[in-house]
Order: C-alpha cells, then structure tokens, then sequence
C-alpha cells in the first residue's frame, strides 16, 4: 500500500509534535540500529530519525535504505530528519484518513 497525499500530510502533522529517536552519526546504518527502528516502528508507528551532520552520505540513500530495511513509508525527509511509518499489528494508534 502507498500513501496518498493526504495521508502523509497527515501523518507530518503528527510527527511535528515527537522528537527524533534515532540519530545517525559517520559511522552511518548497521544492523542493529535496523532491528531497534523495525521494533520501536512496532511500537510507535511514527517515528523521527536525526542525521547528525558528521554523517557523509547521501541523506536521501539513507532515508530510502532505512525504509526498505524496516519495509515502513517514507512520509519527509526535510533538511537532516527523516519520518518514517509503518502501521502496526498489535499496537494500532494512528487512524489514517
């Protein structure tokens, strides 16, 4: 399922409030940042992640990687923070329009 315009504007709304969980540093994305985005993702539904700016790579890579490896949606990436959502099995909290 893909997001309609209005889900992710919806969904930017929501996310405005949080701050970023995550950060990533130089050292970039490893397995084990993976697995505690896939499982807070579970928790939480919504969740920001800060590229810090000693990271190099492209911020765009990063954002689509780091979707793909949580198979979540990629709602933003603005400036050096990503948005990211997946809708949970167990813990649904976000009612999309």
């Amino acid at each position: 399922m893909e997001l309609t315009g209005k889900q992710k504007r919806y969904l930017r709304s929501e996310a405005h409030h949080i701050d970023a969980i995550f950060q990533i540093g130089k050292s970039g994305i490893n397995q084990n940042m993976i697995t505690q985005i896939d499982e807070t993702l579970e928790k939480r539904e919504l969740i920001k992640i800060h590229i810090l700016q000693n990271n190099l790579d492209d911020k765009k890579e990063l954002a689509e990687a780091l979707s793909t490896a949580t198979n979540s949606h990629l709602v933003q990436l603005i400036g050096s923070m990503i948005i990211l959502y997946r809708e949970s099995e167990e813990n649904k909290q976000i009612e999309l329009p």
